[in-house]
């Protein structure tokens, strides 16, 4: 495990802490996820919402393309905030809704909650936190074993939720295809411990360096595509709370449609690509480094991401060998620590960021 002794802030040293969570998270509700997928896949559900807010809603989105290409279920992610407005009053299916909180006293999520309930769909709570408000209204309970996050911005809890997510998805798949075809995909999922810790090791010199050259730049757009759409939107979800810097997350091709047109000089663009998605991405980097723009690739080293490792200004790599579909818990290592840095070199305390709290209510 790295050791967090020598760092002063909460948040550096909740993302060193993200391996031991996920571990933990492994042994202690490994039986109760299975236990769970048992009681829910006799329900036959035909729909599943997902819902949180902010991280939650990033960690839920991850999920729902986890679901819908692992397990065959039809399921869309909302925000809580929107949940009442989207969902029809009069549901024909048998559905679901997967509540997803750290707190689990989140009011939109609550709010969300009662409104799934008043259409009598079952809830899944997915908190950190038993005996919680959202806990008490759930039908069904995965617990998140991130320990307490002292940080507003949500680093360790957001692993803790992608992996309890993720073992949901597939152990849910299994009961469909069977676990044999399953099983390299589990054990490779199950290897999430020690791949983040690789990778934390490997990146936080790096980043932090790049943190500091990158520091007088004005804004950050970052493109993901698939399930690191996701990990696009809460990357800057990150850098808007600890930095203080106009950042937006992108479907890398929807950048094209407009959005461009924003790049200059003073633009940091970060690219967030497996590496079956790098040559793609050639001509982009291209067009953005004839704007002005700086750029950075977030993958995996591999022969592919060769093509674009001496045309960009700096890559993150990843520790290879997380199956693309669970990507979204080591892309996002790069973005934490380098939104922590940014924090530090911009004059801010990344632990408290101004005008926010832990739990909105």
């Amino acid at each position: 495990m790295i050791s967090s002794d020598i760092y002063e802030h909460y948040m550096i040293r909740e993302i060193l802490e993200e391996p031991e969570a996920l571990k933990r998270t492994i042994d202690l509700e490994y039986d109760r996820i299975r236990n769970v997928v048992n009681e829910i896949a006799a329900e036959n559900y035909e729909m599943v919402y997902i819902t949180g807010s902010g991280t939650s809603y990033h960690a839920g989105l991850a999920s729902q393309y986890a679901l819908s290409n692992l397990a065959g279920l039809v399921s869309s992610a909302l925000p809580a905030s929107e949940f009442d407005r989207w969902v029809p009053k009069r549901i024909s299916r048998r559905t679901l809704l997967i509540a997803i909180s750290q707190s689990g006293e989140s009011s939109d999520v609550l709010e969300a909650a009662d409104a799934a309930l008043k259409r009598k769909i079952p809830i899944l709570a997915v908190t950190n936190t038993p005996g919680s408000s959202l806990s008490e209204k759930a039908e069904f309970h995965i617990f998140p074993r991130s320990g307490r996050e002292n940080a507003i911005p949500a680093t360790k809890t957001y692993v803790t939720q992608l992996l309890s997510l993720f073992m949901f998805s597939i152990e849910l798949a299994a009961k469909n295809v069977g676990d044999d075809e399953l099983l390299d995909l589990r054990n490779r999922l199950y290897m999430a411990p020690q791949a983040v810790e690789h990778t934390l090791k490997s990146l936080i010199p790096k980043i932090k360096e790049a943190s500091r050259r990158f520091k007088d730049l004005d804004a950050v757009f970052l493109l993901g595509s698939g399930a690191n759409y996701a990990t696009a939107l809460e990357g800057a979800l990150k850098l808007k709370e600890a930095c203080n810097i106009f950042s937006e997350g992108f479907a890398t091709r929807e950048f094209l449609h407009g959005p461009l047109r924003l790049v200059d000089e003073h633009t940091l663009v970060i690219m967030i690509a497996a590496p079956d998605e790098v040559e793609s991405l050639v001509e982009l980097n291209r067009s953005l480094k004839g704007f002005g723009a700086s750029t950075v690739l977030v993958s995996e080293s591999t022969c592919r991401t060769e093509l674009l490792t001496r045309e960009v200004d700096e890559v993150f790599t990843v520790s290879s060998g997380m199956p693309l579909i669970f990507s979204p818990l080591l892309y996002i290592l790069p973005l934490q620590v380098f939104t922590y840095y940014s924090s530090i070199f911009r004059g801010f305390n990344p632990d408290r960021p101004e005008k926010l709290k832990k739990v909105v209510k």
